[in-house]
């Protein structure tokens, strides 16, 4: 597949470092199992809506639906959110054609935005179009990142494509982008007006969409660094994580609280960097690299059984009793979960079922979440 070079996919990180996108080129792509997992999904959930809509003959939907079935990503609970996601879709083209009779829908829709990006182009997952209303539907089968429609510049770059495609047949004032992201949770919308889309279009994307073509512009340092291939080698992303070493750490003696909140404000960045250079240089070494002053070694290896069942019978016969050999214990709920589905989960094992608060984190002022509320300051609020 051909993947544009300021792909809508990480417009966030082009946008915001203009020169990333031209020097990722210069790594290989690393897309491991989840892309592949993701890619099942989006061909499966794109399959049961053909079918819907009768735009595939019930032999070829057999023969599409087989195939995908032989996937080692496919399991059942795939299939249950991906019928998730059909409904869903087919909930809003309901409710575009219940204000427009000649509203249209159309899957994964090759997206034209090369009026703003340079050989711009993507594939809207889903792109209702009725008098009004535009929607953009993205299916987000990842479960590692949770991801937010509100002022996303992927959606917002499959919207501009939409446009142009169909603003002249149809009276648009309003875009609706939504991230369906069912295994999170996460059913994410965001709305803005179209005269509102074209002017950040006009006044933002065009120009660094075409630094970033070039390959110019300054190298900026953020949490849109998180998938960029270049993060393990980027000289901007370490300048800025060293940034951290001049604390002064020897006088005063001890942190000021301002100082441990900067500290706190870059931490995600800096080990997620260190994870990337760790992995980065051993990868490197495996393809037989000398890194001064390191070497490759086996690393620790924990002992196991060749014949377990060889093994257990062998104590048996010698007297052990056998549950002090065995150590049965129920799989997670996820595996059961790919086993009966989401939904016999819940109907068979529902009750069995409970998900406990989860430890307290420390996160920025602008996430979301509400403040968690510890029993020690619930105490201490009373006079």
């Amino acid at each position: 597949m051909t993947h544009a070079i300021l792909s809508p996919s990480s417009a966030s990180r082009w946008l915001a470092c203009t020169p990333s996108a031209r020097l990722e080129q210069q790594f290989p792509d690393t897309s491991g199992d989840a892309a592949k997992e993701g890619t099942v999904a989006h061909t499966l959930g794109e399959l049961l809506l053909r079918e819907f809509l009768g735009l595939v003959s019930k032999p070829i939907f057999n023969r599409e639906l087989f195939e995908i079935k032989q996937s080692e990503y496919y399991s059942d609970a795939m299939h249950e959110y991906a019928e998730d996601y059909k409904a869903f879709v087919l909930e809003r083209f309901s409710e575009a054609k219940s204000r427009t009779s000649d509203a249209v829908l159309f899957l994964e829709h090759r997206l034209d935005m090369t009026e703003y990006v340079p050989e711009g182009f993507g594939t809207g997952d889903t792109v209702i179009v009725a008098d009004g209303t535009l929607d953009i539907i993205d299916l987000k089968y990842g479960k590692g990142v949770l991801v937010s429609a509100i002022e996303n510049k992927q959606m917002m770059l499959y919207a501009l494509g939409a446009l142009k495609d169909f603003s002249f047949l149809y009276d648009i004032h309003t875009v609706r982008m939504t991230i369906y992201q069912p295994r999170l949770d996460n059913f994410s919308t965001f709305e803005m007006s179209v005269s509102e889309l074209y002017k950040w279009a006009e006044s933002e994307l065009k120009e660094k969409a075409q630094l970033a073509f070039e390959g110019k512009g300054e190298q900026v340092p953020g949490k849109h660094c998180g998938f960029c291939k270049v993060k393990p080698r980027c000289k901007a992303l370490a300048d800025y994580n060293l940034e951290l070493a001049k604390h002064d750490f020897a006088a005063p003696l001890l942190l000021e609280d301002s100082a441990i909140s900067v500290i706190l404000s870059k931490l995600d960045l800096l080990t997620d960097w260190a994870g990337a250079i760790k992995k980065h240089a051993l990868d490197q070494a495996l393809q037989g690299k000398k890194w001064e002053g390191f070497k490759l070694v086996e690393g620790r290896s924990v002992r196991k059984f060749t014949n377990e069942d060889e093994a257990a019978k062998t104590l048996i016969k010698a007297g052990w009793p056998e549950d002090s050999i065995y150590n049965k214990k129920i799989v997670g709920i996820g595996a059961i979960e790919k086993l009966i589905g989401k939904k016999g989960v819940e109907e068979k094992l529902g009750k069995f079922i409970e998900k406990p608060a989860g430890a307290p984190t420390l996160v920025p002022s602008t996430d979301k979440r509400p403040e968690f509320n510890s029993a020690i300051s619930d105490f201490q609020s009373i006079s």
